[in-house]
């Protein structure tokens, strides 16, 4: 039996989720050591409970999909709405060496997905499916691919495989980075851990959004000064961005510049923002923006990880799995001993690796998540907050979408 949450129970049941996952953060020290994301805790927590009880009484719940991806679309837009061209230019040349990384990255998943299906003997397209489609896609990117791999590829069964993929790899995205920085750290003896009173004392001070350290959504937990006024003119700019990520998907769709909704929203975000503060000398309160921008992501995590039906990756099958599991050592691997390196070798770089591992086998959201865990732990990396949110949410998926369909193109 499948109960349905509404937006309201949605809602309550992702933040005892995202309560819990803090709970579980602060208590059990393996978590807090290793930087595992208070939503990931609290969500794969809810996610064997739901385990359970399917499997024991038969029930289930879905929660409200519609809600879920308004959160996932305020928090791109607020990436869109905090990057004026004058921190963009900041990024610099580390974006470009970033960007390298990841485009090459994409093609080893995708090799790896492929030949290790032809040597288990099923079709190449599925180790495609369980490659970048799904992995640095995520859950849009295969849910937009499956319907296309079994009407024009004749997959049976893409989407389902997609969706299960792109489930497993949320979970090993947001499980991996955390404790691959801190080895990196640790290794290399790059940064030392605060404590408890230095992180508690750092979170009670304001943020400036005119100080030189701030940086959106690199301290989630700290003090932020905003105003109604604020709070109601940022929340404008949001539904701006929403509404013109909504007439633009459909404006754009079968066009040679379909784009998902997401991306959109980060993009218009992206024009909203250059365009009130250059041209019309607008005010735009970074404060609020990052406030907003941090719930959502928390929530969106929360309800994507409450919402997983364990018990739909039991029906992958053997050579699935054996896939997936040499596409996460591979990912451990290529951030460990390519991104952390060729980025520079140093704190940020270590952070950069978090990061890579959260969209390179999930999603941006678990990306900003993993790098949010440790920069708690360990101190700023303004660089890796700078890089990590446009390039994974914005120019990752036109590399992703150009490789697959160079792909295709051969294949067909």
């Amino acid at each position: 039996m499948d109960f349905t949450f509404n937006a309201f129970y949605t809602l309550i049941a992702a933040v005892i989720v995202l309560l819990l996952g803090r709970f579980l953060v602060n208590k059990i020290d393996f978590l807090k050591r290793y930087n595992i994301p208070e939503p990931v805790a609290g969500g794969l927590v809810a996610a064997i409970i739901s385990l359970l009880v399917h499997s024991l009484w038969g029930y289930s719940i879905t929660t409200s999909a519609e809600l879920q991806t308004s959160f996932m679309l305020i928090f791109f837009a607020s990436i869109g709405l905090s990057a004026n061209f004058s921190k963009l230019r900041e990024g610099g040349i580390g974006l470009v060496i970033f960007l390298f990384a990841v485009s090459a990255f994409i093609i080893l998943q995708n090799a790896v997905g492929m030949s290790l299906a032809t040597l288990l003997g099923i079709d190449p397209l599925i180790g495609l499916i369980a490659g970048s489609i799904t992995l640095t896609g995520g859950h849009g990117t295969a849910g937009a691919w499956g319907e296309i791999f079994e009407v024009e590829h004749g997959i049976q069964g893409a989407l389902a495989l997609g969706m299960a993929s792109a489930t497993f790899g949320l979970i090993i995205g947001g499980i991996i980075g955390g404790p691959l920085a801190k080895l990196l750290i640790n290794r290399y003896n790059l940064a030392t851990a605060r404590t408890d009173q230095q992180i508690e004392k750092r979170d009670n001070t304001p943020m400036d959004s005119t100080s030189e350290e701030y940086v959106q959504f690199e301290y989630p937990h700290r003090l932020r000064l905003i105003t109604a006024d604020n709070a109601i003119t940022t929340l404008g700019l949001f539904a701006g961005c929403l509404a013109f990520a909504e007439f633009m998907t459909g404006f754009s769709k079968g066009t040679a510049f379909e784009l998902p909704t997401f991306v959109w929203a980060l993009g218009g975000g992206v024009l909203l923002r250059n365009v009130l503060e250059g041209i019309f000398k607008v005010q735009i309160f970074d404060r609020a923006i990052d406030v907003f921008g941090n719930a959502s992501l928390s929530l969106y995590l929360a309800m994507a990880l409450l919402s997983l039906k364990l018990w739909q990756l039991a029906d992958l099958a053997g050579p699935l799995m054996v896939i997936l599991g040499a596409q996460t050592i591979t990912m451990a691997l290529y951030a460990a001993f390519v991104t952390f390196r060729i980025m520079g070798k140093n704190y940020d770089a270590a952070v950069l690796a978090a990061g890579h591992c959260g969209f390179g086998m999930g999603a941006t959201p678990t990306a900003v998540a993993n790098m949010q865990a440790i920069t708690n732990m360990y101190g700023a990396s303004h660089k890796a907050f700078l890089i990590v949110p446009l390039c994974g949410a914005f120019f990752v998926d036109l590399i992703n979408a150009t490789v697959i369909q160079m792909i295709l193109k051969f294949f067909a």
